[in-house]
């Protein structure tokens, strides 16, 4: 069997790389304007199976399922969230396959980033990591923000808001402080508990619109009835249905965005190949479990004409989800509910801390950032990093001065746009990517390929274009400038950085000629995947050999 390594030489694998298994140490990469350095303290690979598996399954959801899903079918009715729902799942899961495949290339730190310098253009690789850096910094607040309405469910009173947010932000800053051991563990514990709880969601759900409430009342499809499938925004009729689709892709493209930041742990996961990839792999599960059938059960169970829920106003209102078992009549089950949902909002903001913390980290090294941020403790925990990306939670306490509705969908807008850009850069880096494997007649072998590749790479670049272009679409009907500020500054943010970064280091796009796809790119041996070097029977082969 050939060898992942790019080289395609066994013989190589244990040769052609200078790095180490923990540190990476001792690495240059240089490219024209583009540095990669490791001879300075590194983070080191502490997180195993068990927390990738865990990170990339549940680390991000948060308030954009669990909260704005009440936003999108008050916006779009039951249907029209599905709808929305499916087609933004099928652009993220393309992109999903883009990073799949280049983390299993080439798992380092700074991944994203490093690979668009690399195999793009040094000027885009150094607008995705600050865009990306500037994206989970903006979600940290947002999900602190979603604690506090959360909290709201049993302490109304506004003046305790800021006492919240702030034991919210100590706790934040205290587990990623203590290493990557501690955030890795931490998720374990946050990420079951939200998989048991929108698994238990979704059966209670279930059993309430088939008549097993306390008032043994059978709702199944009726809300799709009354008011109906889907709702007219801002325009009346066929347009306003469309209308209502087109805004509710921000709030839908939220809750599923970060994802894509598991390829972040690259250079601290154990055996990362193998771990990332199969982390990868349980995407597709997540995208038809968590979120459509989350959707359809709230659609069967909430009108979308509700007025608690969380739509375009100056309140917050309150989980759909919460919201749904208030309604059959479930006394104690909602506040249990609301409970779970606080720690899944701290789990999604304690992912943020450190994704965020590893860009910057990432930029560091790169000499794209100061180079104290590079600074890590003993445990490898870029400490300087953390504090600067947790000092954005403090941004949070704008709720105290303003409504928490308000400044949820101006960092939401903000928040998602970025991501947004980041999908776009990762697909846009993936096609260089493999037309460059192509040129240089590299065949990859033993680590994760798509078939659908590289057509779902252009179908993400396609509708993620159209999604920044639509991101603001509302406020053409009624224009508030910070709402419409929200939507559209990230993209004079992203050009500037691009054309600043260009100008000033004199960068350009390397021809496929010139795309290294060899220089310090760990080998199997050295982070422990040597078993993706044996093949593996098809379970066809399998089935033959019992038979």
């Amino acid at each position: 069997m050939t060898s992942p390594h790019p080289s395609g030489d066994p013989e190589k694998l244990e040769t052609s790389s200078q790095s180490t298994p923990d540190n990476l140490k001792n690495e240059t990469y240089e490219s024209e304007a583009f540095a990669y350095h490791g001879d300075r303290d590194n983070v080191q690979r502490r997180l195993g199976r068990q927390h990738i598996q865990m990170i990339a399954l549940a680390g991000t959801i948060g308030t954009g399922l669990f909260l704005g899903l009440g936003e999108i079918l008050a916006l779009c009715g039951p249907l029209g969230s599905l709808i929305v729902y499916i087609h933004v799942g099928s652009v993220i899961y393309a992109t999903l396959t883009s990073v799949g495949e280049m983390t299993a290339f080439a798992p380092i730190s700074g991944s994203l980033i490093h690979y668009a310098a690399r195999w793009l253009e040094p000027a885009v690789g150094f607008a995705l990591g600050w865009n990306y850096f500037y994206y989970a910094a903006i979600a940290i607040p947002v999900e602190v923000t979603a604690l506090s309405v959360l909290i709201g469910f049993w302490d109304a009173n506004p003046d305790h808001t800021a006492i919240y947010i702030a034991v919210v932000v100590v706790l934040l800053f205290l587990i990623n402080l203590f290493g990557v051991r501690m955030f890795g563990n931490s998720e374990i514990v946050f990420a079951s508990l939200k998989i048991m709880l929108i698994v238990g969601l979704i059966i209670g759900g279930l059993v309430v619109s088939l008549g097993g409430g306390p008032d043994h009342e059978r709702v199944a499809f009726r809300y799709w009835r009354d008011p109906g499938p889907m709702v007219s925004f801002l325009e009346p009729g066929a347009r306003g249905r469309f209308v209502g689709l087109l805004v509710a892709i921000v709030p839908a493209a939220f809750s599923v965005s970060g994802i894509e930041l598991i390829a972040i742990t690259a250079g601290e996961a154990k055996q990362p190949r193998t771990n990332i990839v199969r982390a990868m792999r349980t995407v597709i599960f997540r995208l038809l479990f968590f979120y459509l059938l989350a959707v359809l059960v709230v659609g069967m169970l909430v009108p979308s004409n509700d007025p608690t829920l969380f739509g375009r106003a100056s309140t917050a209102g309150q989980s759909p989800f919460v919201l749904a078992f208030t309604r059959a009549g479930i006394k104690v089950l909602p506040s249990i509910i609301n409970a779970v949902l606080l720690t899944s909002a701290f789990s999604a903001a304690n992912t943020f801390i450190f994704a965020s913390s590893r860009i910057l980290y990432g930029l560091a090294v790169q000499n794209q950032a100061p180079q104290f941020f590079t600074t890590c403790t003993k445990s490898g925990t870029p400490w300087i990093s953390v504090i600067t990306s947790g000092l954005f939670s403090l941004l949070a306490f704008m709720n105290v001065s303003s409504s928490a509705g308000v400044v949820f969908n101006w960092f939401v807008s903000l928040s998602t746009v970025c991501g947004l850009f980041g999908w776009l850069t990762i697909n846009s880096t993936y096609l260089r990517y493999y037309y460059g494997l192509k040129h240089h007649g590299i065949v990859p072998q033993g680590i994760y390929r798509s078939p659908l590749q590289p057509y779902a790479a252009m179908w993400g670049i396609f509708w993620v274009l159209f999604y920044i272009l639509v991101s603001g679409i509302s406020v053409f009907w009624d224009f508030v400038a910070s709402d419409f500020v929200a939507a559209y500054i990230n993209i004079p943010i992203f050009i500037g950085l691009y054309i600043g970064f260009k100008v000033w280091r004199k960068t350009k796009i390397p021809s496929m000629a010139e795309l290294d796809f060899t220089s310090n790119i760990p080998t199997l041996a050295e982070t422990g995947d040597e078993d993706l070097l044996v093949e593996k029977p098809s379970a066809l082969s399998r089935i033959r050999q019992i038979i």
